[in-house]
């Protein structure tokens, strides 16, 4: 059903774990599936002034591609500005994943709004 490769990263996720002081952190959850994601970012300039994903990291409760989503997710947008990042797309974080049944495409889509969350939160707390 999975990849070696998604098979893999779900044993060796780069990214999980909470960040201590986030500056923005996203949850989303699917009550259809169960899938909980939190994704935690931290923020800071980069030398042309524009603000940028410096750390991100993810707690997920759910199945293999709703943590593999969220994981690879992660590796997409940091380094990124804000900007950048929020056009990542799901269909972005399916094609960095590989092969992914249809039934388990809703995961990324879960991972892109956890971001968009997290970005919105900073973006409130900065006001």
């Amino acid at each position: 059903m999975y990849s070696k490769r998604i098979l893999n990263r779900f044993q060796h996720p780069k990214f999980a774990g909470e960040i201590k002081h986030a500056e923005g952190i996203g949850e989303v959850g699917n009550v259809k599936c169960g899938d909980i994601m939190k994704v935690f970012i931290k923020v800071e300039k980069n030398k042309q002034g524009k603000e940028i994903i410096k750390d991100i990291s993810f707690l997920t409760y759910g199945c293999v591609a709703a943590i593999v989503s969220t994981d690879f997710l992660c590796e997409l947008v940091k380094g990124k500005t804000l900007d950048q990042a929020l056009k990542i797309t799901s269909r972005d974080v399916v094609k960095k994943m590989g092969s992914v049944p249809p039934i388990k495409l809703h995961c990324s889509v879960l991972a892109q709004e956890a971001l968009k969350k997290a970005i919105a939160s900073y973006k409130k707390k900065k006001k």
